[in-house]
């Protein structure tokens, strides 16, 4: 067994809570280790609903710390990372039957103005008769509320996230295990296990649990632990469809269950419809959408709708495990989505529960609170203000950094010049290497995907695999065919 340099802190669990963590511990100037037992963000962390929101719906529940958290988080990640997050307006058509529109209208005052909203468009009012946003609308709903959020490529922020930490001195493992942790002589003893059998440990002075749905099976199973909180595992689904109206805005539609639907526009011409919230026992591995779940959002967006959408235009569809606290709340919907820390023994183990991707970056920073008194001579907070890699861009201003690229790279059809700036940002230029022209990116698999593309994403990313390029690095997955994607596996090796 290899037995690796002494590190402050190992971070178990390679989603965005872990790779935020590593990130902010590396660079405080702790020595990190993050391990993954599959890809970085495989789990909930590539299967969310992509948005950057404050939840307007938590205010329902009077989680007004919670959704304040998250409204500031929007614009201090816009700034961070203006390519892979960026605005989006939301059109909430009202149904009387669910809430009266006093009290929609003070959900949206109180959204508007908790967070400390600066550069983000306020809420107004929509005529569905006569405004655009109605068209795909059913004519007896009159009226809707417009409003902000953000959206974001939310296996890409994880990418981001453990990019920079690797670049701060992390050591970053993917497809490596947690198998074993000891308290031995005032450390952690960690083993892991690679996916290829080799086996190595560690002693660490910290270990920072942030397994998400895997969190108790660290826990219990991995450090035998026997800590009270538990975690409560929720499914969410979510379908693609062709996009069914005109224009860049998205739609909020709530359900007769008091639950609310979002219709996002997604991949260029198609929608992202979701999500369900239904109690989950299985092991998270193996979560998939079932029918029910389709003909729940189907009903659900359709009572809206002048032309339904059918099962058969659904292309696509995806499902998720969201890792919550167990607060006891007998509703799904209603079960807290904010984080709780557990922090046990010394050496300590600091276990996360629950969370939601918007705060993730809180998260981490409280986090690396919690575990300040084991590392007194820990520097200060500091992601704050720190753009993510790819982010760096003058004043946040992606569209002008967009012109840039193009009017540098003439050559760059619109399209795939629009798709390298959103993904890759400034780093754009290691994506490009030398090129000077579309043959210099070497083979053409189909869409927008090219050989130089897949070469940074094993280079710089940890791609190993056709699944981790296609359908996480980046969403060429839903734009290739059958045969694109076999060619894909084959030029990586299988």
């Amino acid at each position: 067994m290899q037995e690796l340099k002494p590190v402050d802190l190992v971070v178990i669990g390679g989603g965005v809570n872990g790779a935020g963590i590593a990130r902010d511990a590396a660079g405080r100037g702790l020595s990190v280790i993050l391990c993954e037992k599959d890809d970085l963000a495989q789990g909930t962390s590539s299967r969310s609903g992509k948005l950057i929101h404050g939840g307007l719906r938590y205010l329902e529940y009077y989680e007004f710390r919670l959704v304040r958290e998250a409204l500031i988080e929007r614009e201090v990640l816009l700034n961070a990372a203006p390519h892979i997050v960026w605005p989006m307006r939301f059109v909430l058509p009202h149904s009387p039957e669910q809430r009266p529109a006093w009290l929609v209208r003070l959900g949206l005052f109180l959204y508007d103005h908790l967070g400390g909203r600066k550069t983000l468009p306020g809420c107004r009012n929509i005529d569905l008769a006569r405004d655009p946003e109605g068209r795909p609308i059913r004519p007896e709903f009159t009226r809707a509320f417009e409003y902000s959020d953000c959206w974001v490529d939310d296996a890409r922020l994880v990418s981001l996230n453990a990019l920079d930490a690797r670049e701060r001195g992390a050591v970053v493992m993917t497809r490596t295990a947690a198998t074993a942790a000891r308290q031995i002589n005032g450390a952690w003893e960690v083993e892991f296990t690679a996916a290829g059998g080799a086996r190595s440990k560690v002693r660490a002075r910290a270990i920072a649990n942030a397994a998400g749905p895997w969190v108790e099976n660290v826990l219990h199973g991995v450090a035998g632990s026997n800590a009270p909180r538990r975690v409560r595992l929720v499914k969410g689904s979510h379908i693609v469809v062709p996009k069914f109206w005109e224009g860049p805005q998205a739609y909020l539609f709530q359900n007769d269950d008091r639950r609310v639907i979002f219709v996002n526009p997604y991949e260029g011409g198609m929608a992202l419809i979701g999500t369900t919230d239904i109690p989950y026992e299985g092991r998270a591995e193996d979560v998939a959408v079932d029918q029910r779940e389709v003909d729940y959002l189907l009903a659900a967006i359709n009572r809206y709708l002048r032309t339904p959408v059918t099962k058969d235009q659904v292309a696509h569809a995806f499902s998720g495990v969201r890792p919550l606290y167990d607060d006891n709340a007998e509703n799904p919907s209603a079960v807290t989505r904010d984080y709780v820390f557990d922090v046990t023994g010394e050496p300590p183990m600091l276990s996360v529960f629950g969370g939601k991707i918007t705060t993730y970056r809180k998260l981490a920073e409280h986090a690396l609170e919690k575990l300040k008194p084991f590392f007194p001579a820990m520097k200060g907070a500091w992601t704050a203000q720190a753009p993510l890699p790819g982010g760096d861009m003058p004043d946040a201003d992606f569209g002008r950094f967009l012109t840039g690229l193009r009017k540098a790279n003439p050559w760059l059809p619109p399209e795939l010049a629009h798709h390298y700036a959103r993904l890759y940002g400034t780093r754009t230029k290691d994506v490009l290497g030398g090129a000077r022209g579309l043959s210099d990116l070497g083979q053409h698999f189909g869409a927008r995907l090219y050989q130089a593309e897949i070469d940074y994403l094993r280079r710089a990313e940890w791609a190993l695999t056709a699944e981790d390029v296609l359908d996480r690095r980046t969403k060429h997955g839903l734009h290739i065919s059958s045969d694109a994607r076999a060619a894909v596996q084959s030029y990586m090796g299988g």
